[in-house]
């Protein structure tokens, strides 16, 4: 018989699930508002996706181009997104990550620097100024390092290598959650009276992706049978240039800071294609001619983008389509090209991760020779639904910021966009959070719940015979690149549904050695319950959205639809415990909000304030 009684509990008035940019972000202002603050990891503290992000931080800073400012900022980022953004939460990104930018090079941060002493910035995908501040391209990492060295002296209890598995409740609110030790297996019991998401997201469902291990949904999971909406989900970032050669590293993210310093795509047939593949919408802001483009790699700010700086989406398939049409690079993807354009010197400056990757990885040298590129799976641009302000889920008391939260990015991320978010929205869930302390006492938890909790994850261990969690797992990446891939169709997503639901049944039968301690197998197993969630509503949120739009490519409906800016697709698990999906009518976006993002370039840049 179980004894709750005996397992390890820790109280905190705030649990952040996730030590990644915003989860660190997020305890950082818990602690500063003087809450008992608590932080998990799945894995070792630092060792989060933010590290990824290694093009820099977008911020209308105006360091090298005055002409930018938050409005042209907030611009760039509902039409990047295709205007399905929240029109607040854009509002809010644009107007305070300039400060956020600061106030990370307050706690330590160093930036790349102008010949002013400025923050440097450079061009990135679907940004009409150089807007992010930069640390060559280890932005992320120094995001990190620095978020890290700042946190663990205010007082935050850090649990590293900490599996969380579900939130507990009480009267409706959050009273804390279940989780447990990788190393040694035992269970842990959390009470807390706010618990903030910052868990990233799902990745892992596919087999070619920039993710690490750590990325299988667990949060929108959790979030998900706790009663939280999900939102979104349709809209996932291929990133168009991931590491192509050999197989092992293959997915392994190639910033797009590369293209921003003026790499570019090439063909088989050394065609520079791009120019092939510009949205006719997006042709009075994109360089119209290869000596145009090569105005801008000189330094002109009156040149326009070149195509490889069209945003992610539009990048992405544009390599897929040359491989399909058999202009592909030797192992299916393309050339990218810095070394025709750059001094060797130039590249080991800005781009030194870069250089090192593919000088230890692929053996190729990037000062003289091409990288072979192609589109990997990157980022999640839905997630849990949370209020624009406060970051809160319709669960009291749960709350989610990052990746793992939706709203910010619309149908589409621009790069850049993902470590400003962190910090901005990672500041205003613990704000938020901290207020919903200061107002509610901590809630009681259920022995029953934590017993069932604990029981689900070890019944894993004490079958006799079952599935093999791994095999399970390529099986649905197999699904996931097969039905719910790049590209889209009612057929091939209804299959896949129909594989998915088949899947559950083999989950259900998973087995692990039954030894709780260094368990891999288990950790495995117990992934699985939350990647199958994400899948399925990633795959029903794409079946419903008939049209295309951003990240989400229909080949049945290969328009954008005016109506399709009318709602968002919002997930829900149902009384019956079914997953319901729903087209939520969206509410008419604030005038003066839509007046900044249908102005006139002109307009805005007068108009800087």
């Amino acid at each position: 018989m179980l004894d709750v009684k005996e397992i390890q509990t820790i109280e905190h008035d705030v649990l952040v699930v996730g030590a990644g940019g915003a989860g660190i972000r997020a305890a950082i202002e818990c602690a500063k508002q003087g809450m008992n603050t608590g932080m998990i990891s799945k894995s070792l503290l630092g060792k989060a996706h933010t590290v990824m992000a290694e093009g820099g931080m977008a911020a209308a800073l105006g360091n090298v181009d005055s002409r930018d400012n938050w409005k042209i900022h907030f611009r760039d980022t509902m039409r990047g997104g295709k205007f399905l953004n929240q029109w607040r939460m854009a509002e809010l990104h644009a107007k305070e990550a300039p400060d956020r930018v600061r106030e990370l090079e307050d706690m330590g941060a160093v930036f790349d620097r102008t010949e002013d002493g400025l923050i440097n910035q450079r061009n990135f995908g679907g940004h009409r100024y150089p807007r992010l501040a930069h640390v060559g391209d280890r932005t992320g990492l120094e995001m990190i390092r620095t978020l890290q060295d700042f946190c663990i002296h205010q007082g935050i209890a850090i649990h590293m290598e900490c599996i969380a598995l579900d939130v507990l409740k009480n009267n409706g609110k959050v009273s804390g959650l279940v989780a447990y030790w990788r190393e040694t297996g035992r269970f842990v019991i959390f009470k807390a009276k706010a618990i903030i998401f910052a868990t990233g997201g799902a990745g892992r469902a596919w087999s070619v992706t920039s993710n690490s291990w750590e990325y299988t949904g667990d949060g929108l999971a959790m979030a998900y049978r706790a009663g939280a909406e999900l939102m979104d989900l349709e809209f996932t970032q291929f990133h168009p240039t991931g590491m192509i050669w050999p197989p092992s590293v293959k997915g392994i993210l190639v910033t797009e800071g590369v293209r921003g310093e003026g790499g570019i795509l090439l063909n088989n047939k050394n065609e520079r294609f791009m120019f092939n593949y510009i949205p006719e919408k997006f042709a009075s802001e994109t360089a119209d001619t290869i000596e145009e483009a090569d105005r801008w790699l000189d330094g002109d700010k009156e040149a326009r983008r070149p195509p490889e700086l069209l945003t992610r989406d539009v990048v992405a398939k544009a390599i897929m389509n040359e491989v399909k049409e058999g202009r592909g690079s030797k192992n299916g993807g393309a050339y990218l090209d810095i070394a025709s354009r750059q001094s060797a010197e130039h590249i080991k400056k800005k781009l030194p991760s870069m250089y090192h990757q593919f000088k230890e990885l692929a053996e190729v040298d990037i000062t003289a020779d091409p990288m072979e590129v192609g589109p990997t799976l990157h980022y999640f641009m839905g997630g849990i639904k949370v209020d624009h302000e406060t970051q809160s889920t319709n669960v009291p008391g749960l709350y989610a910021c990052g990746e793992c939260a939706a709203g910010l990015h619309g149908a589409n991320r621009l790069g850049g966009n993902s470590l400003s978010d962190l910090l901005v929205f990672g500041k205003l869930s613990g704000d938020y959070a901290s207020k919903y302390c200061q107002k509610n006492r901590l809630e009681s938890t259920s022995e029953q719940e934590i017993e069932n909790i604990i029981r689900n994850a070890t019944d894993i261990l004490n079958k006799e015979e079952g599935k093999n969690p791994f095999l399970i797992h390529e099986n649905l990446q197999k699904i996931m690149n097969n039905h719910v891939g790049i590209v889209r169709e009612e057929k091939e997503l209804i299959e896949g549904i129909e594989k998915i639901e088949t899947l559950k049944v083999d989950i259900q039968e998973v087995k692990a050695h039954p030894a709780s301690q260094y368990n891999p197998g288990w950790n495995a197993a117990i992934d699985l319950s939350n990647i199958i969630i994400a899948s399925e509503a990633v795959a029903k949120s794409a079946l419903i959205r008939e049209e295309s739009r951003g990240g989400h490519t229909r080949l049945d409906y290969p328009d954008e639809t005016k109506n399709g800016l009318e709602y968002n697709v919002i997930i829900k698990k149902g009384t019956d415990g079914k997953m319901e999906t729903r087209k939520e009518m969206r509410s008419t976006p604030p005038e003066h909000l839509s007046k900044i993002a249908f102005s006139s370039l002109e307009e805005l840049e007068e108009n800087n304030e």
